[in-house]
């Protein structure tokens, strides 16, 4: 028990070493790698989890993630870059250094908040918890932190693996959230794809910063 637990708390660990390793990107082509790398983690996080809980179905959850997350979107986006010719330099909002040190600090304050409250009772261990949690805000600090909408894409796509850590810790969950949560990953991933290609047909640039001025321009 205490050994399945352990390796638990690696592959999760491992998972939000990789969110970090989604943060120091300034290449499009090495965070799609990077993300690719994640997803793979946290397919491997979800299978410990369907073995250890004797859960089959989360087999299935652990397969998605590997060929549609580790797999399907990275190539798909690579071939967006290749084929549309995007400026493949990511322009941050703010520094790395300070984005990694806001990531650090987003990390303590899911520690903070989770182990005063979570106890492992037949459900996600806290420290799961804190990991998820973490993954989630430092998904949603790429998110803010990027001015390339691809990068964006990939911050949305990295908080929807740490809601799906979060989920596949709790024993029990029906095989229908799980299939719905993948299909919003590709449905949204479909959606943002759309959008970049009508972005770049109608303005040559997907850089959110000058999109406001091309729209202040209009106005």
């Amino acid at each position: 028990m205490e050994t399945s637990i352990d390796i638990s708390h690696f592959l999760a660990g491992a998972v939000l070493a990789l969110s970090f390793v989604l943060l120091y990107q300034a290449r499009l082509f090495a965070l799609f790698n990077a993300f690719a790398m994640q997803s793979i983690a946290l397919a491997m996080a979800v299978g410990w989890q369907a073995y250890s809980q004797g859960a089959s179905h989360l087999y299935i959850t652990a397969a998605l993630a590997l060929v549609m997350k580790g797999m399907l979107i990275p190539g798909a986006l690579r071939w967006v870059v290749v084929k549309m010719g995007i400026h493949r330099q990511i322009d941050p909002v703010v520094s790395v250094n300070l984005t990694l040190l806001l990531g650090v600090f987003l990390v303590i304050l899911s520690i903070m908040v989770v182990f005063p409250v979570a106890k492992m009772e037949g459900g996600i261990a806290r420290e799961d918890l804190a990991f998820a949690l973490s993954i989630i805000l430092l998904g949603m600090l790429m998110m803010i932190t990027r001015r390339n909408a691809i990068g964006q894409v990939i911050g949305f796509m990295s908080l929807e693996n740490g809601l799906i850590l979060a989920a596949t810790g709790a024993k029990g969950m029906p095989l229908v959230v799980e299939i719905s949560v993948a299909f919003s990953v590709l449905i949204a991933f479909f959606v943002f794809g759309v959008f970049i290609f009508r972005i770049r047909e109608h303005f040559d640039t997907i850089d959110v910063d000058a999109l406001s001025e091309m729209r202040g321009d209009a106005e």
